[in-house]
């Protein structure tokens, strides 16, 4: 099998490639252009966040899982269950728990300030996927090692959330356009573009709804969930007000971002 750094990268690689060509054959709407200032800036924040994480190893989820799952160590061992539903019920909690990180770094104001990199995005595309400032990633990885040891999550559910948690995060920040029938089909389980894409707005009741990254049904059962922006699709305004131009695009703006005068104004209005 390929080492998990290298299989996580490749899967990473081919949902980016297909997620930029579905951009551009079928956009919800016309797209910045594709090596913009703002897609490269975002790629390169998070090529910033990729070399972090791997220097810092022993916050990852995966090293927490390989060293408890040998000595049985964590809830879920003590339930005496099949390995695949070990492996599911992992999988699905480590998913709520990133709901409720989410939720948090929404409502406590210095982890706003750091989530807020993410949202001040001008526009929704593939690359707004993995716009996130390195305390937020730092902090989820806390988060997610945390969950992953209180569990007793198996190595295969950790890296399968892993995986499918990038890659969902690749989906539903695309700009692209599903059948109205099939963006129906999939919401009732997992989170759509249509659905994230309220979560963007910059209406401060729209951007805290819609919290979930992989399943839908978080949202509706915690009654967080959003059909669609109250302006509809076609006239919503993505980003933060207090965000505007060319310093939500470059890497250093972003990184610099939480601790601007702007950041303290959008800490003030959470």
């Amino acid at each position: 099998p390929l080492p998990e750094p290298i299989l996580r990268l490749t899967c990473f690689s081919l949902v980016f490639l297909a997620m930029c060509l579905w951009e551009r054959r079928a956009p919800w709407r016309p797209s910045l252009p594709a090596l913009g200032r703002r897609f490269v800036g975002n790629l390169l924040l998070a090529a910033l966040n990729t070399g972090l994480l791997r220097l810092l190893p022993g916050l990852a989820a995966v090293t927490a899982a390989t060293a408890l799952e040998p000595r049985g160590i964590g809830l879920l061992w003590l339930l005496a269950l099949p390995f695949w539903l070990h492996v599911l019920l992992a999988f699905v909690a480590l998913d709520l728990t990133i709901y409720a990180q989410h939720r948090l770094f929404h409502a406590l104001p210095w982890c706003w300030r750091a989530h807020s990199v993410h949202h001040s995005d001008e526009a929704f595309d593939v690359s707004t996927g993995v716009r996130f400032h390195p305390v937020e990633i730092l902090l989820s990885m806390l988060i997610k090692t945390a969950a992953t040891a209180a569990l007793g999550a198996p190595v295969m559910a950790v890296i399968l959330f892993e995986i499918i948690l990038s890659a969902s995060s690749l989906f539903n920040h695309g700009n692209i356009k599903l059948p109205p029938a099939l963006e129906r089909a999939l919401r009732v389980l997992i989170v759509t573009p249509d659905m994230h894409r309220v979560h963007h707005s910059e209406s401060r009741e729209e951007t805290d709804s819609n919290f979930g990254f992989h399943f839908s049904f978080w949202d509706r059962l915690f009654g967080t969930y959003k059909a669609r922006p109250e302006a509809g699709h076609e006239r919503l305004r993505i980003g933060l007000a207090e965000f505007r131009g060319p310093r939500t695009a470059g890497l250093s703006g972003l990184l610099l971002q939480p601790f601007t005068d702007a950041g303290a104004a959008a800490r003030r209005r959470r």
